[in-house]
C-alpha cells in the first residue's frame, strides 16, 4: 500500500464528519429545550402541538434522505455538503430566534432536512475519498462526531439551564431565564459549529469517484494524487474507470430493485433498519422513563443520562481502532449477539424488580456494545456496499429506511412498555437482535481492506 497523505486525508474526512456532529447535536438538543419552549409557545396542554414539535424534524429527515441521493449525483458531494451546512446554520439560528410557533416548526423542519442529508452524505463522501486500508476507521469518525454531538447537546442543555427552585410552577418557569432564553441558547449553540462547517466545506475537494463518474478524470486524478501520490492515483483511477465501464447504463433508483443490485440493497436496508430496531436508541430517547422505572429520582436520572453519553463516546473510540482490524462482519455479529444477551438480562432485572446499580450497569453495557459495533459499522457498510453509479441513491434509500426504522421504534416503545412492561419490551428487542444475528451469519459479506471497486466485482459483477 502506498503511503498516503494523512494530514490532507484526515482533514477532508473530519470536515465532512462535521455533518455528523451537527446531526447528533440537533437530534438531541430538543429534549433539553422541550420543557421550556412548550411553556413559551403555550402548548404544554396540547399533545398534538407537542407531538408536532417533536416529529417535524423527523419528517424533514425523511425528506432530506430522499433528496440526498438525487442531489449528490446531480450537483456533487461537496456542493451538497455546503448546502447541508447552510441548512444547519439557518435552523440553529432560526429555531432560537423565532417567537411564534409556526416559524419555530419551519426552522425545526429544515434542521431535519439537514440531518437527513448529512446522515447519508457524510459517510458516503468519506468512503469515496478514504484509502481502503483505513476506510473503516475514517468512516467511523462520522459516528464519533455523531456521539460527540449527542454528548455536546446533553452537556450544553445541562449547563445553560438554571436550576429550578423547589415550589416553582409553570408560570414561574415561564418568566424565568429557562422559559425566556435558555431554550433559545440551546439551539443557538449549534450556530458556531454550523458556521465553521460551512466555511471549511469550501476547502475540501470534490469526491474523486464522483468526478470520474462525470468524466472529469483529470480533476479526479488531482484529488487522488493529493491523497496517495502518483501510483495510488493511477491504480485507483484505473479501477474506477473499469467499474464505470461495467456500470454503463446501470444507474438510478429503478435499477436498484433489479438483479444483481437488489440482493445487496436488501442487505443494506436490513442493516440500516436493524441499527434502529435493535432497541438501543430508545435508551437515549426514553432514558428518563427507563431510569425512573428502575427506581431513580429525577436528579439522579439527569446524571445517568450524561453517563450514557460519555459511555457512547468512549466505546465509539474503541470502534475506530477495531473496525479495520477485526472487520465489519465480526463486529456486527458481536453487536447483535451481545445485545441479545444484554436485553435478556435487562428484561430479567425488570421482571424480578432488581433495581439500582444493576440496571444502570446493564444499560451501560448495551450502549457500549452498540457504540463499538452496530452504531459505526452500519454507516461503514452502507457507504461501501454499492457501486459508484448507484452509491448515492442506494445510500439515500438505506438512510431513508433507517429513519423509518427510527420513527417506528420511537413510536412503538411507549405502547410496548405500557402493554408488556419494561421486561417484555426488552425481551422483544432481544428477539430482534437474535434475528439480526442469524441474518448477518447468512447474508453479510466482509468488506474489510477491499477497494470499493473490488467489492463491486464480488457483490455485483460476479
Amino acid at each position: 500500500m502506498n503511503v498516503f497523505n494523512k494530514n490532507f486525508t484526515y482533514f477532508i474526512c473530519m470536515v465532512s464528519a462535521m455533518g455528523g456532529l451537527l446531526f447528533g447535536y440537533d437530534w438531541v438538543v430538543i429534549g433539553g429545550a422541550k420543557p421550556f419552549y412548550e411553556l413559551y409557545f403555550e402548548i404544554a396542554d396540547s399533545p398534538v402541538a407537542q407531538g408536532l414539535a417533536m416529529t417535524i424534524a423527523l419528517i424533514g429527515c425523511m425528506l432530506g434522505a430522499m433528496m440526498c441521493g438525487f442531489l449528490a449525483d446531480r450537483i456533487g458531494r461537496k456542493r451538497l455538503l455546503v448546502v447541508s451546512a447552510f441548512i444547519f446554520l439557518f435552523s440553529s439560528v432560526g429555531t432560537g430566534a423565532f417567537s411564534s410557533f409556526v416559524p419555530f416548526l419551519i426552522a425545526r423542519f429544515f434542521g431535519g432536512i439537514g440531518i437527513g442529508v448529512a446522515s447519508g452524505l457524510s459517510p458516503m463522501y468519506i468512503a469515496e475519498v478514504a484509502p481502503s486500508h483505513v476506510r473503516g476507521k475514517l468512516v467511523s469518525l462520522n459516528q464519533m462526531t455523531i456521539v460527540l454531538g449527542i454528548l455536546g447537546a446533553q452537556i450544553t442543555n445541562w449547563l445553560i439551564a438554571d436550576d429550578i427552585p423547589a415550589g416553582y410552577g409553570d408560570a414561574d418557569i415561564l418568566l424565568s431565564w429557562n422559559g425566556q432564553m435558555a431554550w433559545r441558547w440551546m439551539f443557538w449553540a449549534a450556530a458556531v459549529p454550523s458556521a465553521l462547517f460551512l466555511v471549511l466545506a469550501f476547502f475540501i475537494p470534490e469526491s474523486p469517484r464522483w468526478l470520474a463518474m462525470k468524466s472529469r478524470e483529470s480533476d479526479a486524478r488531482d484529488v487522488l494524487m493529493r491523497i496517495g501520490g502518483n501510483e495510488y492515483a493511477d491504480a485507483e483511477l484505473g479501477a474506477v474507470r473499469a467499474a464505470n465501464i461495467n456500470d454503463a447504463g446501470r444507474c438510478g433508483l429503478r435499477m436498484l430493485f433489479r438483479k444483481p443490485f437488489r440482493k445487496v440493497l436488501l442487505v443494506g436496508v436490513v442493516i440500516a433498519v436493524f441499527q434502529q430496531w435493535c432497541g438501543t436508541n430508545v435508551i437515549f430517547n426514553y432514558a428518563q422513563e427507563i431510569f425512573q422505572s428502575a427506581g431513580y429520582e429525577i436528579g439522579d436520572v439527569l446524571f445517568n443520562i450524561v453517563i450514557t453519553g460519555v459511555t457512547n463516546v468512549i466505546f465509539t473510540i474503541v470502534a475506530i481502532f477495531t473496525v479495520d482490524r477485526l472487520g465489519r462482519r465480526m463486529l456486527m455479529l458481536f453487536g447483535a449477539g451481545g445485545l441479545c444477551g444484554i436485553y435478556l438480562t435487562l428484561g430479567a432485572c425488570y421482571y424480578f424488580h432488581i433495581t439500582g446499580i444493576t440496571t444502570v450497569v446493564m444499560v451501560m453495557a448495551a450502549i457500549a456494545c452498540y457504540a463499538m459495533t452496530l452504531g459505526p459499522c452500519t454507516w461503514v457498510l452502507i457507504s461501501e456496499l454499492f457501486p459508484n453509479n448507484v452509491r448515492a441513491v442506494a445510500v439515500a434509500t438505506c438512510t431513508l429506511a433507517l429513519w423509518i426504522g427510527s420513527s417506528t421504534l420511537t413510536f412503538t416503545f411507549p405502547f410496548l412498555n405500557a402493554s408488556l412492561g419494561s421486561y417484555g419490551t426488552f425481551w422483544i428487542y432481544s428477539g430482534v437482535c437474535m434475528a439480526g444475528f442469524i441474518f448477518f451469519i447468512i447474508r453479510l459479506p466482509e468488506t474489510k481492506g477491499k477497494s470499493l471497486e473490488n467489492l463491486q466485482k464480488e457483490l455485483i459483477d460476479k
